[in-house]
């Protein structure tokens, strides 16, 4: 009995010892070193890609935003703030004009096959507003000028990057909303835009957060 109970006795105290030390390990001192090394050698990825403007976090550059106005009376869905470059379509961003309101929406896909009624609706529907809403008085936008990126969304519906052919597609109307020269516009899209991870991965691509942050502080000198 006496050596029962002291068996049990020296398993429990065992365990129990097994216990803390895994803890402190596994839940303080390996919690620690990563966080330790992650924000020494790559602080800003570890702190979510922060990206800010006028001293105050609008967003993530990993995370896609709509640009539109605020929501009138009978909209089911706001309309586009042409003022700033616009991403690609999608049904979860969360609304930002640059400004102090970053919200982040559950992100998805329509999961809409290519030969999809609605699917093509939507696609025609959406070129035909890029082409209105980026011609000008001296410039005048073609269907066939229209990327693919310009009227589907993403997978996740969250894609931060355009394609550059978009960003210049666009640089006519931002020239005339903000009254800068359109050549100052392609230059900005130019420093925005990022060639191919080691030269062969991945397409060119604009980030549009930062290319609007960029275009605020443009357009406020």
């Amino acid at each position: 009995m006496n050596n029962s109970v002291s068996g049990t006795g020296r398993l429990l105290w065992a365990g129990l010892r097994a216990l803390l030390v895994l803890t402190v390990v596994c839940g303080v001192i390996y919690p620690l070193a990563v966080t330790g090394v992650a924000q020494a050698v790559m602080g800003h990825r570890a702190n979510g890609s922060e990206i800010k403007a006028d001293g105050k976090v609008v967003g993530s550059s990993l995370i896609g935003q709509s640009y539109t106005l605020p929501l009138k009376k009978g909209q089911r869905t706001p309309a586009p703030d042409l003022g700033w470059f616009q991403p690609r379509p999608s049904n979860g961003l969360g609304t930002n004009s640059v400004n102090t309101q970053y919200k982040l929406l559950v992100s998805g896909a329509t999961n809409l096959s290519g030969d999809n009624a609605e699917l093509i609706r939507w696609v025609k529907d959406a070129k035909s507003a890029v082409v209105k809403e980026n011609s000008t008085a001296g410039y005048r936008v073609r269907p066939s000028d229209v990327p693919a990126d310009a009227v589907t969304s993403s997978g996740s519906g969250l894609d931060p990057d355009i394609s550059p052919r978009y960003a210049e597609l666009q640089v006519h109307r931002i020239a005339a909303r903000h009254h800068l020269s359109v050549a100052r516009v392609e230059r900005l899209v130019a420093d925005h835009t990022t060639g191919r991870t080691l030269g062969f991965i991945g397409e060119p691509r604009v980030n549009v957060l930062e290319l609007n942050v960029a275009l605020k502080q443009l357009a406020q000198r």
